[in-house]
């Protein structure tokens, strides 16, 4: 029983993968993205419902603006690339929504919101871009599914860890449970998520300088954003990295975002 159960676990991380354009890596797909797509325009539209959505003002018409322009960069970088099929389930919505939360996400598909605390701190088109081309980075990369997928092994490890225990007593058992979840959160799920955060910062830089927007106000704005506060945990307990780290990979990245912009075009 234990010898079948590890045999799965494996073959399961085999097969159930999927390789992702943008970034050419392989990625876990143990959920199905067609349920999760559904599931993802249900929440969003029942979100909307639930909230103050602005509309009709310039702050709203830019939001919008600037979506749609990092939209046309995914689609352009993508037809270069002779993937333009990989969108075609996207249902690309832009809102902005009443809020003092310095923030904005994306669900699976590319249903954004941006919250109006957060113009602020972006203070203009250029910055809005950084924001958004990072939100819908995230939609590109699939990261909703790897999250979902993620969740799913992190059940899988459990019911091993209690098959691998099964013969020891409550007490061994309920400790070995404890420390798989602390081990797999620490050394799992919040590199993870710290990963997904990095890719979403460097892919979103490409996809703003495609839409015509300059990626070195990427810096500025996250220099605005740590003279906030932000981030007060250690960046190893956190599901995001330390500001300090983001603006360095952006100053890194910049020289790659012009040239990978150079090869595939800029929008006009």
């Amino acid at each position: 029983m234990k010898k079948f159960a590890g045999s799965f676990f494996i073959i399961l991380l085999i097969f159930a993968c999927t390789s992702n354009p943008y970034t050419g890596k392989k990625t876990m797909a143990l959920v199905n993205n067609d349920s999760l797509l559904a599931s993802s325009f249900s929440q969003y539209s029942q979100f909307l419902q639930e909230s103050t959505v602005i509309t009709g003002t310039a702050d709203a018409a830019m939001v919008e603006r600037v979506g749609n322009r990092i939209r046309q960069a995914a689609e352009t970088w993508a037809a270069a690339m002779g993937q333009s099929t990989y969108l075609e389930k996207y249902q690309w919505e832009y809102h902005l929504v009443k809020s003092d939360e310095v923030n904005a996400w994306c669900l699976p598909g590319g249903k954004i919101v941006v919250y109006t605390g957060i113009l602020p701190v972006t203070r203009d088109e250029e910055s809005l871009a950084v924001v958004l081309g990072h939100e819908v980075a995230h939609a590109l990369l699939n990261h909703g599914q790897q999250r979902a997928s993620a969740g799913v092994l992190q059940q899988a490890g459990a019911l091993g860890v209690g098959i691998l225990t099964s013969n020891q007593s409550k007490g061994a058992q309920d400790l070995a449970q404890a420390a798989f979840g602390t081990g797999s959160t620490l050394l799992g799920t919040l590199p993870f998520s710290r990963s997904h955060e990095s890719e979403a910062d460097h892919i979103g830089l490409i996809l703003m300088t495609i839409a015509g927007y300059k990626p070195e106000v990427s810096v500025n704005f996250w220099e605005r954003m740590a003279a906030l506060g932000g981030q007060s945990s250690p960046q190893f307990l956190s599901t995001h990295p330390s500001n300090k780290t983001r603006i360095s990979d952006l100053q890194r990245w910049i020289p790659d975002a012009w040239e990978k912009a150079g090869e595939i075009g800029v929008i006009n």
